[in-house]
């Protein structure tokens, strides 16, 4: 695939954010490949407990189901009837994630150079999640980028989590930028309805969920990492009308 379905634009482009301001990014699947530790932690406690009659759960119920969701939306999928119970078994399975991440979490690749393409046009930058905040705090510090990122949007102190566009409104808030001039980085189909219900271009990546179900939540158009050269096309459209004559990649 070469641009998204829903691209009117023969080559993919964020050239209607110049000049950009702000750069917004999720966290699970976004910043790091997160989902494999998540889905195996899921995996091992659900079958301890007899769920779906001891089956492992597999990748298509993880996305349909668990992926980029807030915990509350997890607890009732998952335990029916039961939020208290559903939310305690969230909690335990997030502590199991962080003893995973602490040992296997790696960066999407190029993530460090689009950071550095970031740094030195001194753009906004901000994460906006719906993990726990122990989870996101943990993640970020060990991607060393506890200091690339001004503010850290959590969607449990928004009043309502992706997909509703809440945290990605709080977050312009939090920087004082406008959604014409921010662009959004995101993983999930929850991410990125919240960026296009906020009014903000979303970039999505391919990190594990199926583009032709990436690609009905309307991105402007989908990567499948960040060295794709599809991305740094679009970066250095942005750079040319910023005036600046650097190539981007």
């Amino acid at each position: 695939m070469t641009v998204s379905e829903n691209s009117s634009n023969s080559t993919p482009s964020l050239s209607q954010v110049a000049p950009l301001e702000a750069v917004l990014f999720d966290v699970d699947g976004t910043l790091c490949d997160s989902d494999p530790l998540h889905h195996h932690a899921f995996q091992v406690m659900l079958q301890e407990i007899g769920f779906n009659g001891g089956v492992p759960i597999n990748e298509e119920f993880f996305i349909q189901n668990i992926a980029g969701k807030h915990n509350d939306d997890i607890a009732d999928t998952l335990f029916p009837g039961d939020r208290e119970r559903g939310l305690k078994f969230c909690d335990d399975k997030e502590a199991l994630f962080r003893r995973l991440a602490k040992e296997q979490l790696k960066p999407i690749d190029g993530l460090y150079k689009l950071r550095k393409w970031i740094e030195d046009r001194g753009l906004r930058r901000a994460a906006v999640t719906n993990a726990p905040k122990p989870n996101a705090e943990l993640m970020i510090s060990l991607l060393g980028l506890s200091d690339f990122f001004e503010a850290v949007i959590l969607g449990s102190d928004c009043e309502h989590p992706k997909p509703f566009p809440d945290p990605y409104l709080k977050a312009l808030e939090v920087l004082q930028v406008s959604k014409d001039h921010a662009v959004v980085f995101e993983d999930s189909v929850s991410g990125i309805k919240a960026g296009v219900a906020a009014g903000i271009p979303v970039v999505g990546l391919t990190t594990r969920n199926p583009e032709h179900l990436l690609n009905q939540a309307k991105p402007t158009f989908l990567i499948k990492n960040y060295e794709d050269p599809k991305l740094w096309a679009a970066l250095e459209e942005l750079d040319k009308k910023a005036g600046r004559v650097t190539d981007a990649a």
